[in-house]
């Protein structure tokens, strides 16, 4: 192992592929950890939550390198690692968990309470999670291995799916977190916010559970026609600024089952200006009495790039009255990924489930990545996918 590199947030609106330190079995303490593994990262996906960073809308310091979408081939493993060898192919969870805390022998991996000294949950590669450092990389270390390393059970069949394999990582299970929280089941009528991979990935999931109709909404042209084509009611927001009249044109109906916000903070209203809490609203609208609203979008607890001081500190405006009276059920959080990845593996591995294709994976070296950071943040209907190796077959 030599010459790492990998993807550095420098300042808001810019990040560089540099070269960095070679990943060491330390944690970010720098205690010497044994229970660890370096991987050659075999690919590692951009994610909407890096662009929350690199947009300036955290407080991310600069030198981070970014990245908690990872799956890769174990090269060095510590001495207490038993369960893994050196060849093994694996998908990494963006949680970093400890697997012996309560919350992780509980399966809430997403809010570890022993990996982060600032809150609980730990991730790789991102602000205020523990200081692990991103796997948007050539090598990384995944600490407590055999805990947190899905292992692919046949190398040829992952390498023969590794488009779909990637996105085990974060945004399918996120995705189906957020379609499971909200109750989605057979028969379901089902209202996903945002067209983004996430959004594509919970209206694949809703599919999958059972629901009858999975209408996605936004307001990005190119997002709506992608989630068209690969079988999903788009609802195009600059119709209206009424979303129950826009569901209605669809089911008959201004009420659905289940609503699911793949959106978070960064919301954007009908008139075109930021309103962190207009999402969260409507799904409050749109829910039926007893409904469920899943919450994989993102809110965060501090944001300086915020329309108002209230929302800097993660404050919003929400209509809870309106969620209260209608005995509504709400679930937020970091998706805890070990909880679902395997069973979303076996969908994948036996044709049930063709994630890259629905969330349109489309796959870019290390060294085009800021370029792809780029044409994301502009709206791009694609989810982008590093080759730090070039192993990926085109």
């Amino acid at each position: 192992m030599s010459n790492n590199r990998g993807v550095v947030y420098i300042e808001p609106g810019k990040v560089e592929v540099q070269n960095i330190a070679d990943p060491t079995f330390s944690a970010p303490d720098g205690r010497k950890i044994e229970h660890a593994v370096i991987l050659k990262v075999i690919s590692t996906n951009i994610c909407g939550s890096d662009q929350h960073m690199v947009r300036g809308r955290t407080t991310a310091p600069a030198g981070l390198v970014l990245g908690h979408e990872i799956t890769g081939e174990v090269i060095e493993k510590g001495a207490d690692v038993e369960m893994l060898d050196v060849g093994d192919i694996v998908s990494v969870p963006f949680n970093v968990a400890c697997g012996r805390c309560r919350t992780c022998k509980s399966q809430d991996t997403g809010v570890c309470l022993t990996v982060n000294p600032s809150r609980a949950g730990g991730a790789y590669g991102y602000v205020d999670m523990g200081g692990w450092i991103g796997g948007q990389a050539r090598y990384v270390m995944v600490p407590y291995a055999d805990f947190n390393l899905l292992k692919l059970p046949d190398r040829d069949r992952a390498m023969a799916k590794i488009r779909d394999i990637t996105m085990l990582s974060d945004i399918l299970p996120t995705g189906f977190h957020g379609a499971v929280k909200a109750g989605v089941g057979v028969g379901s009528v089902v209202y996903i916010a945002g067209a983004g991979p996430v959004g594509l990935a919970a209206a694949a999931s809703a599919r999958i559970l059972g629901a009858a109709v999975v209408m996605i909404g936004d307001f990005n042209p190119h997002r709506l026609a992608h989630a068209k084509r690969v079988g999903f009611e788009p609802v195009d927001l600059t119709q209206s600024d009424r979303l129950g009249d826009l569901i209605a044109e669809i089911v008959g109906t201004n009420e659905v089952d289940a609503a699911i916000d793949a959106v978070g903070f960064e919301a954007r209203g009908h008139s075109g200006g930021e309103q962190p809490a207009v999402v969260l609203n409507q799904m409050m609208e749109i829910t039926r009495a007893a409904g469920n609203i899943g919450i994989p979008g993102l809110y965060v607890t501090e944001d300086p790039g915020a329309v108002d001081n209230a929302a800097k500190e993660g404050s919003l405006s929400l209509r809870f009255g309106l969620g209260w009276a209608k005995a509504q059920s709400f679930h937020t959080g970091q998706t805890p990924v070990l909880r679902y990845n395997r069973q979303l593996m076996q969908a994948i591995l036996y044709d049930r489930l063709p994630i890259a294709d629905i969330v349109n994976a489309t796959v870019i070296s290390l060294e085009d990545a800021a370029s792809g950071y780029q044409t994301f943040d502009a709206g791009a209907a694609e989810k982008f996918v590093l080759d730090p190796h070039g192993l990926i077959a085109a």
